[in-house]
C-alpha cells in the first residue's frame, strides 16, 4: 500500500504544480492586458473601463461563470455624478456688444438657471474689498468668504457681476466640484473690462445674461458572476477594476505637469486578476456547501460608487450571505518580509480561529475594522463579515509607474492558494457570525487634534456631508447623529462636502463644544457636539 499512496501523493503533487504554472499564466495576462496604455487607465465610465470590462465578462465566461438572473448579461450600471457643468451656450451682453465664455466671463457654480437682466436689480459686487478688508486675517477663505456675501444678496437681486479690482491676483475658475447651495441670482464672475462698459451704459442697455448649469453624469459599470450550487449560503469575493485614467478626478499623487496614463497594475489589476483566478479554481472544486458572488466593481476610486450601489441593489438576499472578501492590491508582496494586511478581522470571531497569526509563510498583519477606504466597507455596512486583503502600499500607489513588470506573479498566486484555503475551512463551519468594529479613519492617518467619528458617504452628490455609519462612543454619536443625517453646518462654518468638513475639523480643538445643523429628512435640526 505504501508504494500505492507515495505514487498518489506525487501525483497529487505534480497536479497542483501544473494548476500553480496555469494560474502564474493567467494572471500574468490578465494584468498585462488590464494595464496596458490602451486602457487609458481604467477610469470610470470611460472608453478604457469598457475594454477592461468586456475583458472580465470574457474570462468569467471562459471559467464557466454564469450571470446571474437579475442581471442577465454581466453587467450592472450605475450612476455616477459626474460634478457640475455650464452651457457653452452661456451668454453675456450690454448694449450691443456679446462677451466671449470663459475669456471675458464665466459663470460661478452656485448661480441660478436662466435668463437674468440688469433691469430689476443690478449688483456690481467688487471682490477687492473683500480682500482689502480681510488683508491681516490669517483664517480668510475668499472662497468660503465670497459665498456668504453673495448668499446675503442674493434673495433680492436679479444679477450679481462679481469682479477683482484690487492689487491681489484671484484667478477664478469654474469649480466643477462645487457643492454648494445653489442661489436664487444669476451670478457671473468678469474681468474689469466688462465692468467698464457696464458703467458706461443706461440701465435698460443691459448687462443681460443667459446661465445654464447642470449636473454631468456618467455611468459606471459592475460586472457581476455567479456559481450556483443550489446552496443555502453563498460567498461573496469582490476587486476594484477601475482606476484613475489620466488623473481627472484629482485623485492622483503625479506631481509632473505631463498628462499620463495611470494604468494601476497594482491598484487594482492585481485584484482584478486574483477575483478572475479563484472565479476558476473555485468553479472547479468538487465543494458544493457554497454558492459564489464575483462582483468586479468600478468606481471605487471615485468614493466606493461600484460596490456602494451593489449593495443597495443587491442580486441577492444578504440573509443567505454568509461572508465578502475583498481584494484590493495584492500585487506587491514583499518577497523577504512576505507581509500582507488582513482587514475585517474583528468583523466574526471566525477570523480569530481560522486565521493562523503565525503563518509559516506571510508575515500577516491583521485590522480589526470592518470599514477601511475599500470595496469590503459597504458590505460591513450591512453586517456582514468581510476580509480585506492588502500587501501594502508603495511608492508608485497612484502614480504612472504603477506597471505591471513591477507586480511579484508568484507572490500574488500565494494569496490567491491562502484565500481558497481560508474559503475551505470555512465551509466546515456554520455560518459565520457578525460582529461590528471601530470605524477606521475615513481618509487615512488623520492630523486632525478632534474627530466627529463619522462615515462620510463619498457618493453624496448634494450639500453637505452625508452620514453613512456613526461610531460608538465619539462625538457623533452622543450628540444624536445618525446614519443617513447630513450635515451642512458646524459652528459658523458652512459644511458643503468632505472636503469643506475635513477643513471645518481642523478649526476645532479638544473639549470645544459647537453646534451643528442637521438635515434628516425634511426636517433641520441643531445638535451640540462637544469634542
Amino acid at each position: 500500500m505504501k508504494p500505492i499512496y507515495l505514487l498518489l501523493l506525487l501525483v497529487s503533487q505534480l497536479s497542483i504544480a501544473q494548476s500553480d504554472k496555469k494560474i502564474l499564466k493567467d494572471i500574468k495576462k490578465s494584468i498585462s492586458f488590464l494595464a496596458d496604455d490602451k486602457l487609458e487607465g481604467r477610469r470610470t465610465g470611460m472608453p478604457g473601463e469598457k475594454l477592461a470590462y468586456e475583458f472580465i465578462v470574457e474570462k468569467f465566461k471562459k471559467n464557466g461563470i454564469e450571470p446571474i438572473a437579475e442581471i442577465p448579461n454581466y453587467i450592472q450600471d450605475f450612476e455616477v455624478n459626474d460634478g457640475l457643468v455650464y452651457a457653452e451656450n452661456c451668454s453675456l451682453k450690454v448694449g450691443n456688444a456679446s462677451y466671449k465664455l470663459n475669456e471675458d466671463f464665466i459663470p460661478m457654480p452656485y448661480s441660478g438657471n436662466g435668463d437674468y437682466t440688469s433691469g430689476k436689480v443690478l449688483v456690481m459686487y467688487d471682490l477687492g474689498y473683500l480682500i482689502s478688508e480681510n488683508k491681516d486675517n490669517p483664517h480668510f477663505d475668499v472662497e468660503e468668504s465670497l459665498y456668504q456675501k453673495l448668499n446675503e444678496m442674493s434673495s433680492q437681486t436679479e444679477l450679481i457681476i462679481v469682479y477683482n479690482s484690487s492689487d491681489t491676483a484671484f484667478s477664478y475658475t469654474f469649480d466643477a466640484k462645487n457643492k454648494k447651495q445653489k442661489l436664487a441670482s444669476g451670478i457671473v464672475f468678469c474681468n474689469n473690462k466688462i465692468v467698464a462698459d457696464i458703467e458706461k451704459q443706461s440701465e435698460n442697455e443691459g448687462p443681460f445674461a443667459h446661465i445654464e448649469i447642470s449636473s454631468s453624469k456618467r455611468t459606471g459599470h459592475n460586472v457581476v458572476g455567479y456559481i450556483n450550487n443550489n446552496a443555502s449560503l453563498t460567498v461573496i469575493l469582490g476587486a476594484h477594476y477601475d482606476h484613475l485614467g489620466y488623473g481627472e478626478d484629482h485623485n492622483s499623487l503625479y506631481a509632473g505637469k505631463v498628462k499620463m496614463i495611470h494604468n494601476g497594475a497594482d491598484d487594482n489589476a492585481s485584484g482584478t486578476s486574483a477575483l478572475i483566478a479563484l472565479s476558476s479554481i473555485l468553479k472547479k472544486s468538487g465543494s458544493k456547501k457554497y454558492n459564489y458572488v464575483f462582483v468586479a466593481f468600478s468606481g471605487e476610486e471615485l468614493g466606493l460608487y461600484g460596490s456602494k450601489y451593489f449593495v443597495e441593489h443587491s442580486p441577492i438576499d444578504f440573509k443567505n450571505v454568509n461572508y465578502m472578501v475583498n481584494m484590493d492590491m495584492v500585487g506587491r508582496l514583499n518577497d523577504s518580509t512576505h507581509g500582507i494586511t488582513i482587514g475585517g478581522f474583528g468583523t466574526s470571531p471566525s477570523w480569530g480561529q481560522l486565521i493562523n497569526l503565525q503563518d509559516g509563510y506571510f508575515k500577516i498583519k491583521v485590522d480589526s475594522a470592518g470599514s477601511g477606504p475599500s470595496d469590503h466597507t459597504s458590505f460591513y455596512r450591512k453586517d456582514l463579515p468581510v476580509l480585506f486583503f492588502f500587501t501594502g502600499t508603495h511608492s508608485d500607489y497612484h502614480k504612472p509607474s504603477d506597471d505591471a513588470d513591477k507586480i511579484n506573479y508568484e507572490g500574488e498566486l500565494k494569496i490567491i492558494r491562502y484565500i481558497q484555503s481560508l474559503i475551505e475551512k470555512t465551509a466546515a463551519l456554520d455560518k459565520v457570525s457578525f460582529t461590528k468594529t471601530r470605524e477606521a479613519a475615513a481618509m487615512g492617518k488623520s492630523s486632525f487634534k478632534v474627530t466627529m467619528g463619522i462615515m462620510p458617504d463619498y457618493t453624496f452628490s448634494g450639500n453637505g456631508v452625508k452620514v453613512d455609519g456613526v461610531s460608538e462612543n465619539r462625538p457623533a454619536q452622543k450628540a444624536g447623529v445618525k446614519t443617513g443625517d447630513v450635515i451642512y453646518q458646524m459652528g459658523d462654518f458652512m459644511v458643503s462636502d468632505v472636503e469643506t468638513y475635513m477643513q471645518t475639523l481642523g478649526k476645532f480643538k479638544k473639549g470645544d463644544a459647537t453646534i451643528i445643523k442637521i438635515k434628516r429628512g425634511t426636517e433641520d435640526i441643531k445638535v451640540e457636539v462637544t469634542f
